[in-house]
This record gives structure tokens, C-alpha cells and sequence, in this order.
């Protein structure tokens, strides 16, 4: 999920683009409830339990209703960076959103490689990438307080966190599975926040030179933030009532559990081998003309 432009695009442009946003963040959070009544309302009830690695699958639906979930918050983040708002609220966000991948990547863990290596890649690279907004944005606010040299840390965390963000972006890429490949680091969002860590972190490196002569610590500063605001819950979703055409009887007459059995002592039909026809060479003088 990757949305803005750059502020200097034309106003009508930037309108547009805001009230896309607008719709992408109502849309995917309608999304996470419909999975959420699905998975808490209908799947107990099925006759047959869900194949495994099937999107009906208890697992499947939760890292589903996650993700919708942290991509609506992408929309936020976006949404907070564009209007400036406080570095503090913006890491708290991003620390928030990371952690939701995280927790659907945990969600897909036991799942066979064959059905979620592709998009266990995904989730971990959108999950370091957020780390590293976290650090970034917290160095920034660590940076206000006089904690240059806490700053600095947080900033090299946020450095290590974007490159193995990218080297997952290449994995990501490499790795087979259902699903077309979408390339992140391509993205303008994706890019400027190498260069965003890059040019704070040597701002941080110039002011504990000439000003605050801090020691860097060893250790990288414990991220327990804690957003107020702007987290992304499932709207709650309910089909329509029924319609008064489906009555008692009508419905009886869909009940799975009084369908007739399968014969077992039935023969099963043979395989059709298919039956090479000879090649027939034309012929000439058949007799035959096309009028």
C-alpha cells in the first residue's frame, strides 16, 4: 500500500489522490470485518472444515483481517507524514503497523511453504520497513529532547532495519508462489525513506559533533510506543436481513446433511484413451468440386 505523491503536485491532482485514500482506508477496513464475520459467524458452522492453506481457513482469515488492517494504518502514516504532524504520534504508528505484520506473519508460521513462503516475504519486508519508520521518527523526537546520542542509535537501528527491508524486497521478488509480484522498492514512499534515515542520521552525527558531544550507547533504544490515535479497527459487518421468500420449507430443502450418499459398489466409469486417427493423404481426381 503505497498512496501520496510529492507535495508539489498540482492541487487538483493531490484532491484526487486524498480522497482515493480516503476510500482505500474505509474500503480495507470494511474488508477486515467482513473476514472477521466470516471467520467468527460462518466457518464453525461449515458441514466440511475448510481445506488447509484454503482462504476459507481459520488462519488465512485472521492474517487477512490483520493486513487489511496494518494497510489501512499505511494510509494514516502517509496521511500524518504529509501534514507534519508530531514525529512522536508518526513512530508510535509505524512502530503499531510493524507490529501487526509481525503478528500476521506468526499467524501464517505453521502453514506449509508451499501455500505462504511468498507472503510470509511480504509481510516481513512491510514489517521492517515499519520498524525502520519507528526508529526514524523516534530519533527525531529523541533529537527534540536533547538525546543526541540516543538519537544517533535510533537512527542506526532505523538504517539496519531499511536494508534488510530492501534485501527482502529482492527475496520477495525471487520467491514463487500464487499472487502477482508487486516491487516496493521501486515506489517513491519506499525510496524516500532511505534517504529521509540517511539525512537525519548524519544531522544527528553534525549536532552531538558541534553541540551535545553525547555518547552513542551500545544498546538500541526499547521501542514501547503506544499510539492514541489513528489505530485501525474491523467495521462491524452483518448481511441483510432475509428476504420473506425464504421460508421454513424453502430453506429445509437446502439442508446438505439429507443428501443421498454416494454408491461406493457403483462401478466408476473407465478412462477414454484417446484414439490417434491415421493421416489420410489428399487424393487426387476424387470426382469431388466446391461450387
Amino acid at each position: 500500500m503505497w498512496l501520496y505523491g510529492t507535495p508539489n503536485m498540482p492541487r487538483g491532482w493531490l484532491a484526487k489522490k486524498k480522497e482515493e485514500a480516503k476510500e482505500v482506508h474505509r474500503s480495507l477496513k470494511i474488508a477486515a470485518g467482513i473476514f472477521k464475520h466470516i471467520k467468527e459467524s460462518h466457518i464453525p458452522r461449515l458441514i466440511t472444515p475448510a481445506e488447509k492453506g484454503r482462504d476459507l481457513e481459520a488462519r488465512l482469515l485472521e492474517a487477512y483481517i490483520i493486513q487489511c488492517q496494518a494497510e489501512a494504518q499505511e494510509v494514516t502514516i502517509a496521511r500524518a507524514i504529509e501534514l507534519k504532524h508530531a514525529p512522536g504520534l508518526i513512530a508510535a504508528l509505524a512502530y503499531e503497523t510493524a507490529n501487526f505484520y509481525q503478528k500476521a506473519d506468526h499467524t501464517l508460521s505453521s502453514l506449509e511453504p508451499a501455500y505462504s513462503a511468498k507472503w510470509r516475504k511480504y509481510l516481513l519486508l512491510k514489517m521492517c520497513f515499519y520498524t525502520a519508520y519507528a526508529y526514524c521518527y523516534h530519533g527525531q523526537t529523541l533529537l527534540a529532547s536533547d538525546k543526541c546520542g540516543e538519537a544517533i542509535r535510533s537512527l542506526q537501528e532505523a538504517e539496519k532495519s531499511f536494508a534488510k527491508a530492501e534485501a527482502l524486497c529482492k527475496e520477495y521478488g525471487e520467491t514463487k508462489g500464487p499472487g502477482p509480484t508487486v516491487k516496493p522498492s521501486e515506489h517513491l514512499f519506499f525510496r524516500k525513506l532511505g534517504n529521509l534515515v540517511k539525512n537525519t542520521l548524519e544531522k544527528c552525527q553534525r549536532e552531538n559533533g558541534f553541540i551535545y558531544f553525547q555518547k552513542v550507547p551500545t544498546e538500541a533504544p526499547q521501542l514501547e510506543l503506544k499510539a492514541n490515535y489513528g489505530l485501525v479497527e474491523p467495521v462491524p459487518f452483518e448481511f441483510p436481513p432475509t428476504s420473506a421468500q425464504w421460508t421454513p420449507d424453502t430453506l429445509a430443502a437446502f439442508d446438505l446433511t439429507k443428501r443421498p450418499k454416494e454408491d461406493s459398489t457403483k462401478p466408476k466409469p473407465e478412462d477414454v484413451r484417446p484414439v490417434k486417427e491415421p493421416d489420410i493423404k489428399p487424393q487426387k481426381d476424387t470426382g469431388c468440386s466446391v461450387s
